[in-house]
């Protein structure tokens, strides 16, 4: 009977040494294999071409490299591309080019589905049916390099974990991914170009900033509100406010940090001054700044973009409380490409 082939990228640098050294090799070959998989981030072992012919063979009659396809590929009317990514065992993600005119962002996901059930989130409408590996992360952001090079003649710059699933939810996968993206034997990107967005769990949020992380940190707030959080976000029921806020004041000493909340405002839930206030009140307890972001339709008439004018409001308190308040237009909406509109449309996910 065959024995099913290990994925290779399964090991470690040492693991790779080791066993060479076990099958008489000499150690270096492990890491000539693993610059190939995490720093050139080769799929095929034909194209390990420092390697002799003898050991590609024998690697690929022992090992597989389980990488990702971009099954469909979509690009909007402002250049913003919008991937269906294939994984191994045929299931599908989607990823996410975001270009401006100095930079280009890749939105990466980090579960198929989600583990949470935020109301207004078109992920959270699917089942979470497993978290991605950490190649299938690396490998996300791979391909939007190159997509980035391809059609706008510049490596990406910047890397969000804003795509499918909660991040804080596949710890120890996700925190992996970004080892191998930002080590100097992997991809090299600075951890600053990188931010880790999550609906906010306290226990992990001090948790990453015990493990002393070099990433930034964006919190899906919404509401600085319990009442409310829990209407949208029922899961915030487990998470009150206040050990969120407890678990951000201990971040902020740990690392230095300040944190970004991410806030969409929607018409009849907190567009009001009494949520202005509540926030303005919360961005005071820790170095912060907020981001009101565009509400993007997922077909659910409970949410409704506000007015204008409540924006501005929210803006205009925000700064006369000296704290950093920007608004962000959303982009690749006309391929449902935008904040909380992923949700594999285009592919039978079952």
């Amino acid at each position: 009977m065959a024995t099913e082939k290990k994925d290779i990228r399964a090991y470690s640098l040492i693991e790779l040494q080791d066993f060479f050294v076990a099958k008489g090799d000499k150690a270096f070959r492990g890491k000539q294999v693993y610059q190939w998989l995490w720093n050139k981030g080769i799929h095929q072992f034909d194209g390990m071409t420092n390697l002799s012919k003898e050991t590609r063979a024998f690697l690929e009659e022992h090992f597989t490299i389980n990488h990702i396809a971009v099954d469909q590929q979509q690009r909007s009317s402002d250049g913003t591309i919008k991937n269906a990514v294939k994984l191994f065992d045929g299931r599908v993600v989607e990823s996410v080019l975001i270009p401006v005119k100095d930079r280009t962002t890749a939105c990466v996901s980090s579960q198929v589905g989600c583990s949470l059930d935020c109301k207004f989130c078109a992920t959270a409408k699917l089942a979470r049916m497993r978290n991605l590996n950490p190649d299938e992360i690396f490998d996300q952001v791979v391909a939007i390099d190159q997509q980035s090079k391809a059609y706008f003649n510049r490596p990406l710059s910047n890397i969000v974990f804003m795509g499918m699933g909660e991040p804080l939810m596949n710890y120890k996968n996700v925190l992996s991914a970004i080892d191998k993206i930002t080590a100097p034997s992997g991809l090299g990107m600075s951890p600053r170009r990188i931010t880790l967005s999550t609906s906010g769990l306290p226990k992990l949020i001090k948790k990453m900033a015990d493990d002393e992380v070099q990433f930034n940190l964006a919190v899906s707030l919404h509401t600085a509100i319990q009442a409310t959080r829990e209407q949208i976000m029922p899961f915030a029921e487990k998470f009150p406010l206040e050990d969120l806020l407890a678990s951000l004041k201990y971040w902020f000493e740990k690392t230095g940090k300040r944190v970004t909340y991410e806030y969409v405002v929607w018409k009849g839930i907190n567009d009001n001054i009494e949520h202005i206030r509540a926030l303005v009140n919360f961005c005071r307890q820790v170095p912060s700044k907020v981001n009101l972001i565009e509400y993007n339709a997922i077909g659910d008439d409970d949410f409704k973009q506000a007015d204008p004018v409540i924006i501005d409001q929210y803006i205009e308190y925000l700064t006369a409380a000296h704290i950093t308040a920007t608004i962000r237009r959303s982009r690749g909406k006309d391929i449902d490409a935008a904040c909380g509109q992923l949700a594999n449309k285009n592919q039978e996910n079952t």
